[in-house]
């Protein structure tokens, strides 16, 4: 049986730019990284785990100086403010998200506990029953509102204010003032140092998405078993990542760069097309008769090839920065629909399946084109940074790196039969 090599879209480019990056042009490694390249998204999206480990520990390097600088009393609590603000979150959107909410948090709950604790001659209920009620609505906010880390912190700053009633007023202010230092540290560290924005993280996201579903379509399309390509995996990967993106529709909000709508769409065309190739993948015929009237159908293996190498070029168009300049030719169903409308197995029965497997196809194209559709209207996605760092290495030779030849696919199509 010959097995015919899906290259590996997500992998090529990316590796070929790693692998180039540190290359002097006359030959021999660089042993000094240029500043440029810490300015790189890539760059800093690859070693993002690496880098927020830095990013923290610095910013906790510089909380501890301040505090033993000024003498500032119970700093602990600023060095677990700084820890927590930026905790697992190493990008901008959801640190500005996170510490915001701790900032209003801390600072309306240092206010109500204030007020509380500066009422003149309470009687001995009146300070606990007011706290209870604050808590109270805290807590009600966290079910009810997005702003649930502002009133933990709204509850945790206020008992830390009145305490058990007899609480020094000066130690409580101190807290809270702390926590302030803390979470200002968190944020201007994440802002200043290495910054990566959760924008960057799902273009590299998507792209990589979009790479997988161009390496799984054009397996179905090339051929019915590929010993190279684990499609299981690789829509486990898919679907995983998809939820990653998810994910970071608030922290992106926060960033100001894409709006919420336009997240949403994205988001939704791409697990349609991704449940789109699901089914197709899944796709297994229950007679011979179906399977023979969609190998017999002339040109049908070119459109799906281009289709196949149309994905793979607005994965690169989005990795690299550029802006989205593809069209995707619409699947011609007419010219199908008599071969495969009105057909019939060998016993009488009329066969759906053809007619399904190529509005299956159709939709896919279609998807793809709303998706492109979509990127161009987003004025803010392309990046100068990142065009500019492939121009210098070998990534914009790589749009290329799927070989779509339509002969070669009328070849696979006529001695291999679909999923």
């Amino acid at each position: 049986m010959t097995t015919t090599h899906v290259p590996d879209l997500s992998a090529a480019p990316i590796e070929r730019l790693l692998r180039h990056a540190n290359r002097h042009p006359h030959g021999g490694t660089l042993t000094v990284m240029s500043l440029s390249r810490l300015r790189d998204p890539y760059f800093i999206y690859r070693y993002r785990h690496r880098l927020h480990v830095l990013r923290t520990s610095l910013a906790l390097a510089i909380t501890y100086v301040i505090i033993l600088t000024l003498e500032i009393p119970h700093g602990s609590w600023a060095l677990v403010s700084t820890m927590m603000v930026m905790g697992n979150l190493p990008h901008i959107g959801g640190v500005i998200d996170k510490g915001g909410q701790r900032l209003l948090g801390t600072v309306l709950g240092a206010i109500w506990g204030v007020l509380l604790v500066l009422i003149p001659a309470p009687a001995p209920w009146v300070i606990p029953a007011w706290t209870l009620i604050g808590i109270a609505v805290a807590t009600h906010t966290t079910f009810a509102t997005r702003y649930g880390y502002s009133a933990l912190m709204f509850g945790v700053t206020l008992l830390m204010v009145v305490g058990d009633g007899h609480q020094d007023l000066g130690i409580a202010l101190w807290r809270a003032f702390d926590v302030l230092i803390g979470t200002l540290v968190g944020i201007l560290a994440t802002l200043f140092i290495l910054p990566q924005k959760a924008t960057d993280l799902l273009r590299f996201l998507l792209a990589d998405n979009l790479d997988k579903l161009a390496r799984l379509y054009h397996a179905h399309t090339s051929a019915a078993q590929q010993e190279d390509v684990d499609t299981r995996q690789l829509l486990k990967t898919t679907s995983t990542q998809l939820v990653k993106q998810r994910g970071l529709v608030d922290a992106i909000h926060s960033e100001r760069r894409l709006h919420r709508d336009d997240l949403e769409r994205i988001l939704s065309l791409e697990r349609r097309m991704l449940s789109t190739i699901e089914l197709l993948l899944e796709t297994h015929w229950a007679t011979r008769a179906g399977h023979d009237i969609i190998a017999g159908l002339e040109g049908l293996r070119d459109e799906q090839h281009r289709l196949a190498r149309a994905l793979g070029s607005l994965a690169f168009q989005v990795r690299t920065g550029q802006s989205i300049d593809l069209t995707v030719v619409a699947f011609d169903l007419q010219r199908h629909a008599q071969a495969t409308l009105s057909v019939h197995a060998d016993d009488g029965r009329a066969l759906f399946s053809p007619s399904g497997y190529l509005w299956l196809n159709r939709e896919l194209a279609r998807l793809t084109q709303a998706l492109i559709d979509t990127l161009q209207t987003i004025n803010r996605l392309p990046s100068a940074r990142l065009r500019r760092r492939a121009s210098r290495q070998t990534l914009i030779r790589d749009r290329l790196a799927m070989p779509l030849d339509p002969s070669q696919g009328r070849r696979d199509g006529d001695k291999d039969k679909p999923n």
